[in-house]
């Protein structure tokens, strides 16, 4: 009776198999901790109290600071799983510097959530501010990171349009670059949770007006 085995694949098909089956289980691995993440997120948001409306509206007035940051937190990682479906989609294959990375920038995420209580709370506005700051730059400078080792390492498919890599590079980048800019004028204004959005929003903006004009082809 014959059985099909692994064993009875080349060795090369065997390697490329397995390759292939180690890109799907990080990818995968990677959605499920940004599910994680976001549920973590959510689950810090402080529950507004009062017995009355004006009390339960006072309470959460009180907790803005935590619910602005809760948004932009929430805008932040599912930019960043956007860009990662975006690349990883096209990923075939892993090496051991990408998976290392994969691993720091996940990390990166699952601190978000306590990052993002940390910024809500009440005094030290420069440190908490900072220390949130420097987490989504980390995120941020570590996907850019393995985006680049993905296209060094020639790991993705044959026929990838190339402009995937350099344009989410080039978006993930400035949301790092909001991120940097806010952190010494966090030291002047209260006001620099700004940075944060006028620099990707600018970036959106100009990225959009270049595809309707056709010096770049637009992506899903």
């Amino acid at each position: 009776m014959d059985v099909s085995t692994d064993q009875e694949l080349p060795s090369g098909e065997q390697d490329m198999e397995i390759r292939a089956v180690s890109a799907d289980r990080l990818t995968f691995f990677g959605d499920a901790v940004v599910a994680i993440a976001l549920t973590l997120l959510a689950l810090e948001l402080p529950v507004p109290e009062g017995k009355t409306n004006s009390e339960l509206w006072h309470s959460a007035t009180s907790h803005r600071e935590s619910y602005l940051a809760f948004m932009i937190s929430f805008v932040v990682i599912a930019a960043h799983w956007r860009s990662h479906h975006r690349v990883f989609r096209y990923v075939t294959a892993t090496n051991t510097r990408l998976s290392s990375l994969t691993m720091y920038w996940l990390l990166m995420l699952v601190i978000t959530p306590f990052a993002t209580d940390v910024i809500g709370g009440e005094g030290a506005f420069q440190v908490r501010f900072v220390f949130y700051a420097v987490v989504q730059f980390a995120a941020c400078l570590l996907f850019i990171l393995m985006v680049r080792e993905v296209a060094r390492d020639d790991l993705y498919r044959v026929g990838t349009p190339t402009e995937v890599f350099s344009r989410t590079i080039r978006r993930i980048g400035m949301v790092a670059l909001g991120f940097v800019v806010s952190i010494p004028v966090s030291l002047l204004t209260g006001w620099a949770y700004l940075c944060w959005i006028v620099v990707p929003v600018v970036d959106s903006i100009v990225d959009a007006r270049r595809s309707r004009s056709g010096q770049e082809p637009s992506e899903d």
